[in-house]
Order: C-alpha cells, then sequence, then structure tokens
C-alpha cells in the first residue's frame, strides 16, 4: 500500500550529530570513504597556488623594475592561482559534504518516518525496463521502497569505451502494477532536446501508435506490433488525460508487472517538494488502471462460457502476455549498417588489389 502522506520532515530539519556520527560509520567506504583522501591532494593543489601566488606579488611589488608586460603577466598569474585556490575549496566542500553521510542519514529517517525502507547504494536492481539492462559500473543510489509496492531511486551507468564513453544518471519510480501488461512505452515529448527523443534506446517507429485529442503532442505511445488493439483498452481517454496532467515530464514504460517513470534527474532527493510530486504523481496514475487488471492477452486463450450442472462461468485467457507482446523491437539503424558494409568493402577491394592488382 502506497503511502498516502508523507513526513517530510527529516529532509531539511535539525541533524542529530551523534546520530549521524554512529550512522556514517555503517555507511560503505565507496560513500564515506577516507577524508585523508580528499584532503591531502586538494591540500597540496591549494598550497603550490598559494606559493605561486605568493611569488608574482613579490615580483610585482617586491622588485623596482618591472614593465607593463611583467605587471600583466604577474596579475595574471596571480588572479589564476587565486581562481585554483578557489576551485580547490569549492571542491573540498562538495567531497566533504558527499562523504559526510548526511544526505544518507537524513533520507534513511525520512524512510523510517514513512514507513519506508531505504538503501544507501546497492548494485544493478532486480527490475525490469530499459534503464535497467545490464551495463558497466551499473549501481543504484538511494533506494526508497514500500514494501515492494514502490521503488524509487537514482541510477547510474556507462556505456561505450575511450572518447565516446559517457556517464549516465537516471531518476526513477517503479510500481508493481498486480499483473503482466505488454511492453509499452510513452516517450514524453517535454524531455526530448531538438525532436531527439531522451529515451535510452531507440526504439523502432513503426511501433509508434497515434492516439486522438492531444495526447501526441505530450508523448510518443509504443506498442508491440499486433498489440495495437490492446493498448488502446489500456489507454482509454480517462487515462491518457491523468498520464498528461500529472506525468508529462517523465518518460513511461509499462513492462511484465511493473510501471516505471523516470527521468534524467534524480527522483530520491533531499528536496520535500520532489517527494510531494513523485507520490502523488503515482497515486494519481495509478488511480485511473484499475482496468488494467482485467486485461488478458488473447493470444494466450479464448474468452468461453462454460456450461456446468447447475452454474454458468465465464473461463479467461491466464494471465500473462504472448512472446510478441513481451518487448518492444529496438530501431535497426540501416544506415550506419550500409555505411559500414561500404567501409567493409573499400577495405576488402583494397587488400584484394594489393594481392592480385585488381586495378591497371
Amino acid at each position: 500500500m502506497l503511502a498516502t502522506s508523507l513526513d517530510t520532515s527529516a529532509l531539511s530539519g535539525p541533524l542529530d550529530d551523534v546520530g549521524l556520527t554512529a550512522y556514517r560509520e555503517t555507511l560503505p567506504t565507496r560513500i564515506r570513504g577516507p577524508l585523508h583522501a580528499i584532503w591531502w591532494p586538494n591540500a597540496a593543489l591549494a598550497v603550490s597556488s598559494a606559493l605561486l601566488a605568493g611569488f608574482f606579488a613579490w615580483l610585482l611589488l617586491g622588485t623596482g623594475q618591472v614593465t607593463p608586460d611583467d605587471v600583466v603577466v604577474a596579475v595574471g598569474a596571480i588572479g589564476l592561482a587565486v581562481g585554483v585556490m578557489a576551485l580547490t575549496a569549492v571542491t573540498v566542500a562538495k567531497d566533504l559534504e558527499r562523504r559526510s553521510g548526511r544526505r544518507q542519514w537524513r533520507l534513511s529517517r525520512f524512510a523510517a518516518d514513512n514507513g519506508l525502507t531505504y538503501t544507501p547504494v546497492a548494485g544493478r536492481l532486480d527490475l525490469p525496463g530499459m534503464i535497467f539492462g545490464a551495463r558497466e559500473g551499473q549501481v543504484a543510489w538511494d533506494v526508497v521502497t514500500d514494501a515492494g509496492a514502490l521503488t524509487v531511486g537514482n541510477q547510474t551507468f556507462t556505456t561505450g569505451s575511450g572518447r565516446n564513453r559517457r556517464s549516465h544518471r537516471w531518476g526513477f519510480a517503479a510500481v508493481r502494477l498486480g499483473t503482466t501488461l505488454p511492453h509499452l512505452v510513452l516517450d514524453a515529448t517535454s524531455n526530448d532536446s531538438l525532436r531527439v527523443s531522451s529515451l535510452p534506446l531507440s526504439l523502432d517507429p513503426a511501433q509508434r501508435l497515434r492516439l486522438e485529442g492531444d495526447f501526441d503532442r505530450h508523448f510518443a505511445l509504443y506498442a508491440p506490433a499486433g498489440y495495437e488493439r490492446d493498448a488502446l483498452y489500456l489507454f482509454t481517454p480517462d487515462v491518457m488525460a491523468r498520464f498528461v496532467d500529472e506525468a508529462a515530464a517523465l518518460d513511461v514504460e509499462i513492462v511484465e508487472d511493473r510501471l516505471i517513470l523516470f527521468a534524467r534527474s534524480d527522483l530520491s532527493t533531499l528536496d520535500p517538494d520532489t517527494w510531494e510530486w513523485v507520490f502523488e504523481t503515482v497515486a494519481a496514475v495509478t488511480a485511473k488502471i484499475e482496468q488494467w487488471q482485467r486485461w488478458r492477452d488473447d493470444r494466450l486463450g479464448e474468452t468461453r462460457v462454460v456450461a456446468e450442472a447447475h452454474d454458468v462461468r465465464i473461463v479467461r485467457p491466464p494471465r500473462g502476455v504472448a512472446a510478441p507482446g513481451r518487448r518492444l523491437t529496438e530501431r535497426v539503424h540501416w544506415g550506419w549498417i550500409a555505411l559500414g558494409l561500404v567501409f567493409a568493402g573499400i577495405g576488402l577491394f583494397s587488400l584484394l588489389d594489393d594481392a592480385f592488382g585488381l586495378l591497371p
């Protein structure tokens, strides 16, 4: 059962220094880390910058004969050194705050006050969905759960290598629906950049389903081939209106028995307004999906009426989704494939030409 109201006082209230100190010792090393790992390199950088600034100040003020060019160079060097010291101070402050355990302490108290469970850091979560596929460096942070019905957290992972290596961070809220549904994705248009989808995967555009009203201005709905009628059954006009009103800033994925809301920004934060918004959004979009529990995949069997001795009953297909509806198809980038084949052909022809002299 999702919490109907939240006590967010722990997110911004006074800290219990004794409790914080004891709690910090329970955190994994990757969170709190040794403080000397922060102080020594940054202190060395700050001291060297200060010495450099002092040297140029002496050069500028302590000698009687300086040219205008000397003044420009000295002032520039002093400004650079001061900038480095300021940046170092900001970096140290951020690192100290990150390793202080205050964030984790507040979130743990917030979770306890609301009957929730908090995990500061975890490996790959056992959740379906496009942001939870196995990737390098996959770590979940600040995971808050509500008896398995709702999971809210943030996740980081990396893709690519070398110059193409990229770090990704997603905030998510995953709700257990109690029934298995076809794989559907609502790609919010509000977080796209230059009409380019923000989704972590590129979906086959042939699966895009156009819906009535202004729903398409807010979301692009994707459904597996052959499941268009099922998507229309699930997304009735009142359900569509609720998603537009409450979740237009988030991408949405329905996969297996989960409804997952996700965004490029953290959803598990120290901001009380964000938590209120997440819980209100989840409650709003799930309040209109009672009929989803009644959905059955006709590909697993037909609904039929069975007459018995003293009764007549309706036999419906079992819960579940046939194989074609379990996952959407990713987009095949034929242009890149063709370009790769062209380069491969050029390379092969070059090798053959070197070996057999094909060209005159």
